[in-house]
């Protein structure tokens, strides 16, 4: 797999310092340039760079500004800066600091040492990217965890009531689950758990729906402006893929293979509030449903909040 090389931006009112540092940075990173405060916030919110290397004095406003606008705004406020001036008072120092900077080098600049501490930056800013992607990705399956789908599906649910869109929900359960893994063992049924979190992905196929892992063998996907019967077709979909898989399971009451049922529900559009809890509580009562009936199938219900509350 290919490192995607880090963005820095260079934020200079004198062309001769953003050459010396494009000089020595752009063998490693990718090098983006502002001469003002206003050009360096807007390239900043565009470009997210992973570091702002940023002058003090300014044409327009003062490099003081600068950060202060970038650390108050939620979309740049992650993005480390490191002030590069001349100004050598400690209390300027001090200043860029307090506003939130994490470092301060001084003109005349010394290239290789400059080149050391940004690196040393940079890798903090990916370990710690690193970091909170695993807080949101289930670490056996790979695909996304409860913590993601309950982020997403708030999301979801305020952009429905806006939008007047529906939502569609898919919760479905492995059958006969713990049989399996008391008959194959538990590092058998976690194998089994990626293949059933690769092949919901495989059929999972437009970019802003979701697959994540709900709990033990429950898996859900969240559909944004789906009709409860696309809902139904893509839940019996993924359940004739798995059943597809022709996974032995010689404890199963179904075809001595394994399966799953399905609960699907999918939210009104009238424009009205949403019971995001009642949602759920619905896709559950329908997978339950689908359990009772036999296991290895689908049950769709449409949703009508029983008793509407904003999300």
């Amino acid at each position: 797999m290919v490192k995607r090389r880090a963005t820095i931006l260079i934020v200079d009112d004198e062309r001769i310092n953003i050459q010396i540092l494009d000089n020595a940075l752009s063998d490693q990173y990718n090098i983006l340039a502002a001469m003002s405060g206003e050009q360096a916030i807007k390239v900043a919110l565009e470009s997210r760079p992973c570091l702002i290397l940023l002058d003090i004095i300014l044409p327009d406003i003062s490099g003081y500004e600068v950060c202060k606008a970038l650390k108050n705004n939620k979309q740049t406020s992650h993005i480390p800066i490191i002030f590069v001036t001349a100004q050598s008072l400690p209390e300027d120092e001090l200043k860029g600091l307090e506003l939130g900077a994490i470092d301060y080098f001084r003109k005349p600049f010394l290239v290789p040492l400059i080149k050391v501490r940004i690196r040393n930056q940079i890798e903090l800013v990916q370990k710690t990217a690193a970091l909170e992607q695993l807080a949101w990705i289930d670490g056996l399956t790979g695909i996304p965890n409860r913590r993601s789908f309950d982020k997403r599906y708030f999301e979801a649910c305020k952009y429905a009531v806006r939008s007047k869109r529906r939502i569609c929900l898919i919760l479905l359960d492995i059958d006969f689950f713990k049989q399996y893994n008391d008959y194959y063992g538990h590092a058998q049924g976690d194998v089994v758990l990626q293949q059933v979190a690769r092949a919901l992905e495989q059929g999972v196929t437009r970019p802003l729906d979701l697959v994540a892992r709900y709990g033990g063998e429950e898996f859900v996907i969240l559909l944004t402006d789906s009709s409860e019967k696309e809902g139904a077709l893509l839940a019996e979909k993924v359940r004739q893929k798995i059943e597809d898989l022709a996974i032995p399971h010689i404890k199963s009451n179904i075809n001595r293979t394994l399966t799953i049922s399905v609960g699907v529900t999918t939210s009104s559009n009238d424009g009205g509030s949403l019971d995001s809890k009642a949602l759920l509580e619905t896709t559950d009562a329908c997978l339950y449903e689908a359990k009772a009936m036999g296991r290895n199938t689908v049950v769709s219900a449409d949703f009508r909040p029983r008793t509407p509350k904003s999300i």
